[in-house]
């Protein structure tokens, strides 16, 4: 008996494929026959990976959907329509697997996959520590104790959850294709944290978290005074981050680390912040947080000769903005030339103002069009690429190709920040080849 997953390079979905190889399972999958970066750690297992097709399901088999397939997939049909096939969605099946475990869900707008890394890090220095990150990633130790799992607000999967312990990073309109207005959106995330069965910590910073009911014991982390646990003496440069960590009056830890960003302090002080709230002793936090060696596409920096190239997954104004914004900390003196790639038409049409002056932070905005195979979500969706080339002074459209490589090559030396759901890593591929 097989698990196959349906969609497996979804990242999510080869995370768990992954987990449940480590648990010594019988692991295949099929997907579309496009390299996705998703795939590496599949094939590092040696997890086979077909070609869509009804014959990819066997009798017995245990098969898991990925999130974007119905009943008119092939595989999907086959699947329900065998009664010897026990089908499970990506969500549903990962809702079972964590009742086996210590679990701990990280939820919130931004910040889920690079707080589940630096979790995941932290937690292992102290017992067994499996994980599933939103970046293909997911990892389980022969004895784990400790399950920490990205959980996503998306069409409210993440109801399929109920942890141990969650935090819960931000909360920021998105998903608006599915999420009626702000207080949908945060109706899931009530209805989350109403899950969590121990403990629950949130970055009390943000308004609507500190306005959600709870029903167990919360603890909150932020920069603001009244925060449970706080950043002070904050520092950022070249050279990375330094600040104080404080709690109940007292400073705890001083930590110094190599990343930069407002964001990637906050979800430090969040993981510093339930680590230290399940007893890990300050100083062996603060050694997890400086061990922690960042995930596929968040902020993976390449220099290249006088130039800088940075992957990151931003699809989202605020995060764009934040990722600009780290980048010119971490290199001041380098010109700023970031490039974008759309996801949702939805996403871009409601948030378009906000898109352009996140990316108007730069110096020189590049976009690249929708994908081909994006789907505008209904008659009132309008929005094109032009209409953010409009909003961006001297904005220059590319596409994933050598064209577009060398043009990009004639910016150079600057640092380079490919921003994108999609596939914008593959421009970057082809830069760095010719820097």
């Amino acid at each position: 008996m097989a698990y196959h997953f349906i969609g497996i390079k979804g990242t999510g979905m080869a995370a768990l494929a992954c987990i449940l190889h480590d648990e010594h399972k019988e692991v295949t999958g099929s997907d579309i026959d496009k390299y996705i970066f998703t795939e590496d750690g599949l094939r590092a297992r040696h997890i086979p990976i077909y070609s869509f097709s009804s014959a990819n399901i066997k009798d017995n088999d245990t098969v898991i959907i990925g999130l974007s397939f119905d009943q008119t997939h092939p595989e999907v049909k086959a699947a329900m329509d065998n009664p010897t096939v026990k089908t499970y969605y990506y969500n549903e099946y990962l809702g079972i697997l964590l009742e086996s475990y210590s679990s701990i869900c990280v939820a919130g707008t931004h910040g889920k996959s690079t707080t589940t890394g630096i979790l995941g890090q932290v937690l292992s220095l102290q017992d067994e520590c499996a994980y599933l990150i939103g970046d293909g990633h997911g990892y389980m130790p022969e004895h784990a104790n400790y399950f920490v799992l990205e959980s996503c607000e998306f069409q409210r999967h993440f109801l399929a959850y109920h942890p141990d312990y969650a935090i819960i990073t931000n909360i920021e309109l998105d998903h608006i294709d599915y999420y009626k207005d702000m207080d949908d959106y945060v109706s899931a995330f009530q209805s989350f944290a109403n899950q969590v069965k121990k403990s629950i910590v949130i970055f009390g910073d943000d308004e609507h978290l500190k306005n959600l009911h709870y029903n167990v014991p919360v603890t909150t982390y932020g920069l603001k005074d009244g925060n449970d646990y706080q950043a002070i003496h904050i520092e950022q440069g070249p050279f990375g981050m330094h600040f104080d960590c404080k709690h109940n009056g007292e400073i705890l830890a001083h930590v110094e680390l190599n990343e930069v960003g407002d964001a990637f302090m906050q979800d430090a002080l969040g993981c510093f912040a339930l680590a230290h709230m399940l007893g890990m002793p300050a100083d062996i936090i603060v050694q997890g947080l400086q061990d922690y060696k960042g995930i596929a596409r968040r902020f993976v920096i390449d220099e290249v000769k006088d130039s800088v190239l940075v992957d990151d997954y931003a699809h989202h104004p605020t995060a764009i903005r934040l990722m600009i914004d780290a980048v010119r900390k971490k290199y001041p003196k380098k010109k700023i030339v970031a490039l974008y790639k759309p996801d949702r038409y939805s996403r871009l049409q409601y948030f378009l103002d906000d898109f352009a002056k996140s990316l108007n932070t730069a110096d020189q905005v590049c976009l690249l069009d929708f994908p081909k195979n994006a789907v505008r979500e209904d008659e009132t969706i309008t929005v094109t690429i032009q209409d953010l080339m409009d909003r961006c002074p001297n904005a220059i459209l590319l596409d994933v190709d050598d064209a577009s490589a060398e043009k990009l090559k004639e910016l150079a030396p600057a640092a380079f920040v490919f921003m994108s759901s999609k596939d914008i890593y593959l421009l970057r591929d082809k830069l760095e080849k010719i820097l």
